[in-house]
């Protein structure tokens, strides 16, 4: 079998939806957890804003897997790096080379980029594990991941609208006012250590 590896294009916005829906029914997630659609691809992936890239594997022309990835930052490196968010081969066409060939292909865009490196996250019980480290991963057991969403989410950023009237000290008094103004409070929040 001929394999390619291509960017992704507007019109294989379908494609990933497919491939993804596969990557949860793989991952053991049942197929309403996944939300994203053509229009998300189309909007997020080649609108104005992108917020992420993609690259297509075919096997003699059928779409075989992809690699979904951005940009992250490094605060210790002062640049930035790439995060792999979904690499994904269909059963089908596993055993051709094409994870290795995608995982190349986002390590040849970092270089072009100066990206001093890949970052990606693997289930724990993913045999692709040991696939990832015999090129070189590192498994980074000392890092914990968080995830703050939904309720909670909505919660503690409800704190950032919240306004606190202070002493009339502190408080920003208007020119020509006559009684000190609610100042919103300043928020400082340390970055997440993760990525440094």
């Amino acid at each position: 079998m001929t394999v390619t590896v291509r960017p992704a294009t507007p019109a294989d916005a379908a494609t990933l939806v497919a491939l993804v829906r596969e990557l949860a029914v793989y991952e053991r997630e049942p197929l309403s957890s996944v939300k994203m659609t053509e229009a998300d691809v189309l909007r997020d992936g080649f609108g104005p804003d992108r917020r992420f890239e993609a690259l297509i594997a075919e096997a003699d022309g059928r779409a075989a897997g992809f690699a979904l990835f951005f940009h992250n930052y490094s605060t210790w490196e002062g640049r930035a790096g790439i995060y792999i968010e979904d690499i994904y081969v269909s059963e089908w066409a596993r055993g051709l080379g094409i994870g290795r060939r995608l995982v190349a292909e986002v390590a040849a865009i970092a270089r072009e980029r100066g990206c001093p490196r890949v970052d990606l996250w693997v289930l724990h019980w993913n045999p692709a594990r040991k696939f990832y480290e015999r090129m070189g991963f590192t498994d980074m057991s000392d890092w914990t991941p968080y995830r703050l969403g939904g309720d909670a989410l909505a919660k503690v950023a409800a704190e950032a609208d919240e306004e606190e009237t202070e002493p009339a000290a502190l408080a920003t008094v208007s020119p020509g006012a006559d009684r000190p103004q609610p100042r919103r409070r300043a928020l400082r929040a340390r970055g997440a250590r993760r990525g440094r």
